[in-house]
């Protein structure tokens, strides 16, 4: 069961605490929850995938998004950053960690592993304020509180500095950041073991 297969919509719809309206995640272990109820990807990766994916295929929610967004990317948001989208009102989170269900939706194994190493992840938002919200409303940054902690900053830290256990520390103190990434960054942080991602990268990839 999954969550990731998405379709464009092109009316109105409902946002509250934890998803859009009519979705769901399958995996509430991993997936969902107040800090992960949105999922926003930047199109502007699309221009990289196409030499990697089917171009006629990479449309609105092809990484199993909620928002597809065009003039943001993970070098321009940060941790804590509000926006104003339709009447909701959204933080971001984290950064997005892909797992084995991007490479299921895609059918390629590896998929998960070249999203992390690019960078090209996303992120997530938890909901400030409930609302409707529609396609094409623009966000408006109302707020930017970490102005140091950008989604792409975040991202090398987890996945590129792995054995930086300073700046690991230094991002696991950023409030705003989510509990999960929070409570990671100190298992590392204490010389716990990091935990392998082979298992979130490489699932059950066929049908």
């Amino acid at each position: 069961m999954t969550g990731i297969f998405k379709h464009p919509i092109s009316e109105p719809i409902r946002l509250d605490r934890h998803n859009l309206a009519g979705d769901g995640q399958a995996d509430l272990v991993h997936h969902g929850g107040i800090d992960k109820a949105v999922c926003a990807y930047p199109s502007e990766h699309w221009l990289y995938w196409r030499g990697i994916l089917p171009p006629h295929r990479l449309a609105g929610g092809a990484f199993g998004e909620n928002f597809t967004l065009e003039g943001l990317t993970e070098a321009d948001v940060c941790i804590g950053d509000v926006f104003s989208v339709g009447s909701a009102v959204l933080q971001i989170s984290q950064p997005r960690q892909p797992c084995w269900k991007l490479a299921r939706r895609w059918e390629i194994k590896d998929l998960a592993v070249q999203v992390e190493r690019t960078g090209f992840t996303g992120w997530y938002f938890r909901v400030i304020q409930e609302g409707t919200v529609e396609p094409g409303a623009p966000l408006q940054l109302m707020e930017r509180h970490c102005p140091k902690w950008t989604i792409a900053t975040a991202n090398r830290i987890m996945h590129h500095e792995r054995n930086n256990r300073t700046a690991a520390e230094h991002l696991s103190l950023c409030p705003l950041l989510s509990a999960s990434w929070q409570q990671t960054l100190r298992q590392r942080c204490r010389n716990q073991a990091v935990p392998d991602p082979q298992p979130r990268q490489f699932g059950n990839t066929h049908a």
